[in-house]
């Protein structure tokens, strides 16, 4: 494990962790009945809130809307740095020692997984610094996503 992160290519909903993040849909934002719910839970995108894990392995769920990515140009990167910054401080204060991340942006949303795999670790890398005791797991779909991140976490591409 580098730096208190690790990557593994997993459905996260099985970890048993102390929380899972949740990479919220923001076309579901709006309205009430289940489109409200997930709105309210989620907030705007870049940042995140806490609820129950329910029936999953999880204690918790930390939902976050990351960004559409639109070229790059649209503010995108500092709202995905804030998905992750407000999804670890979330986990800070209620004192979680594990937190496993998807790709937050990489599906539907189109944010290419190199650029938003730089940032995820870059971002996660900061806050660990000032919160040692955490650990923090990426769970990926695919192998792709699992060498991008192999590779930002072993030191063998330039970060």
């Amino acid at each position: 494990m580098a730096d208190g992160m690790h990557a593994v290519r997993a459905d996260i909903t099985t970890l048993e962790v102390d929380a899972v993040v949740n990479a919220a849909n923001s076309s579901l934002l709006g309205g009430g009945g289940v489109d409200g719910a997930i709105h309210r839970a989620a907030g705007p995108a870049g940042e995140a809130r806490i609820t129950g894990g329910d029936r999953l392995p999880a204690r918790h769920v930390i939902h976050t809307v990351g960004p559409v990515w639109r070229g790059g140009d649209e503010g995108e990167a500092e709202l995905l740095a804030s998905c992750y910054r407000s999804a670890l401080a979330l986990a800070a204060d209620h004192e979680l020692e594990t937190v496993a991340f998807p790709a937050i942006s990489c599906g539907i949303y189109g944010y290419p997984i190199r650029e938003a795999a730089h940032i995820a670790v870059r971002e996660c890398r900061a806050f660990l610094k000032t919160h040692p005791s955490m650990e923090v797991t990426f769970a990926l779909f695919g192998e792709e996503e699992l060498a991008v991140y192999g590779e930002l976490l072993t030191g063998d591409e330039a970060g």
